[in-house]
């Protein structure tokens, strides 16, 4: 399982230093108009109002007084904190010692659970992507799921905290989810049990010779070198390749700084990313460096409406560069960083501090970023065709023979079995690699590719 808003989606920067700063008044007259009391009316400090604290008081005595069980001083002070900052937005959360330790969970790709990333909408809990090879992805939980009932609990608004620590456990205890799929009105029951689970965020192998597939499955501390020393291993024993398919599906996001690492393995010179903040420390601009783990050959990067955060970073430097063709569906809109502030030995903020804009100077937020080449979420079976006595020419009776042919050549491999064995397996990424080869052949071996 990989848990709440902070473990979903959290592009996290080393924390900036904050200071108090109090906004000096302006020095106009007090019979002052025009212009210049307007200015001093906006530039004013923005100062809490008696009668907001008043409120606040009341409220929290009317609570600590009438709600219908009791409730401590120390509970009702987390609550109201927990609620100043999820009442931002999606990704702002209040971290105790057990938040922290999911966080780092999260970095270091080593957890047990479930293997889902898992978020807060509207009193719900929504499934972003389910991780490779996981409880979660091997029952078939999907992208945009939504969990209705734990263990035959209804997950409303008032238990949603409590639903998030239910989805934890020991591994080989067993749970029950019952979940909604996008476009259906009829919820299923997914019996699972937990694991300990330790991820490999990057896989890589070819998919054909000279074609080499690299499947990142999430963004942690290790997955820019883990690419680096994986995608070598390949190349060292296959030679270069014509191609590669970066496949970002489902790719829930992660580190900020993973993110940059896989774009500037890909990368020989441009912008990466730019953050835009309040704090000076959150206004940022990196730049990839010379070195191209595949020497410039074509590349078509696979997303979904589970891409997220940092996997539509990756996905936005490589379009925006002209290094690769985003094919797929529209990814998730996550354009916001969190940055994670610690208040003492065991309790942080994870606060939203900045936005993020892609190399064109575009944000994503909420809007994701659109493939170059659109496709349907679709699966392909292959059709039943009656066998053929004559399939070609070399079918006929005393067809003449070719004069430069080899007689113990197969002339029937001509490659489709394999294409229609991909997609009846992944249709998607069948449609990637023959985009793929396509582009290997417009540019050549080793060229870049621009689009």
């Amino acid at each position: 399982m990989r848990f709440p808003s902070h473990s979903l989606l959290a592009l996290l920067l080393a924390a900036p230093v904050l200071q108090a700063q109090t906004a000096p008044a302006d020095n106009v007259p007090a019979d002052s108009s025009g212009p210049a009391k307007a200015a001093s009316t906006a530039s004013a400090p923005d100062r809490i109002d008696v009668d907001d604290v008043r409120m606040f008081s009341r409220v929290y005595e009317i609570v600590r007084q009438a709600y219908v069980e009791k409730v401590d001083n120390k509970t009702l002070m987390k609550t109201a904190i927990s609620g100043m900052l999820t009442g931002l937005d999606p990704h702002s959360e209040y971290l105790d010692k057990d938040g922290l330790a999911e966080l780092s969970e999260d970095t270091t790709g080593q957890y047990s659970g479930l293997g889902i990333e898992v978020l807060q909408v509207d009193g719900t809990l929504r499934i972003i992507a389910p991780i490779d090879d996981t409880p979660a992805a091997r029952a078939g939980i999907k992208p945009g799921d939504i969990i209705v009932k734990i263990d035959g609990k209804v997950v409303d608004s008032e238990n949603i905290d409590d639903m998030f620590k239910r989805l934890r456990g020991e591994p080989g205890s067993k749970i029950v989810l019952t979940v909604l799929h996008e476009k259906t009105d009829k919820p299923i029951d997914v019996p699972l049990v937990r694991e300990k689970i330790s991820v490999a965020s990057v896989k890589v192998r070819e998919l054909e010779p000279g074609y080499a597939y690299v499947r990142i499955s999430q963004f942690q501390e290790d997955t820019a070198p883990d690419l680096e020393k994986k995608l070598g291993e390949l190349i060292k024993k296959n030679g270069a390749q014509k191609g590669a398919v970066l496949d970002l599906r489902s790719n829930p996001g992660g580190l900020l700084t993973a993110a940059v690492g896989v774009s500037d393995d890909f990368l020989d010179s441009g912008t990466i990313v730019t953050t835009r903040g309040r704090l000076q420390d959150s206004n940022l601009n990196f730049t990839a460096h010379p070195g191209d783990l595949i020497g410039g050959a074509p590349m078509v990067v696979l997303v979904d409406n589970g891409t997220a955060s940092a996997a539509e970073i990756v996905s936005g430097a490589l379009k925006d560069n002209h290094r690769a063709l985003i094919v797929g569906r529209r990814t998730f809109g996550k354009g916001v960083v969190q940055t994670v502030l610690p208040l003492d030995a065991e309790h942080a903020v994870k606060i939203t501090t900045a936005r993020y804009y892609t190399p064109s100077g575009t944000s994503i937020q909420a809007e994701g970023i659109k493939p170059d080449i659109a496709l349907a979420d679709l699966s392909v079976n292959k059709a039943d065709t009656p066998a053929t006595l004559i399939g070609s020419e070399a079918d006929l009776h005393n067809h003449l023979a070719n004069e430069n042919g080899d007689a113990s050549k197969d002339i029937d491999n001509d490659g489709s079995a394999e294409n229609a064995k991909l997609a009846t397996e992944d249709y998607a990424l069948s449609q990637a690699l023959n985009v793929l080869k396509g582009l290997a052949l417009h540019n050549g071996p080793g060229a870049a590719t621009k689009h």
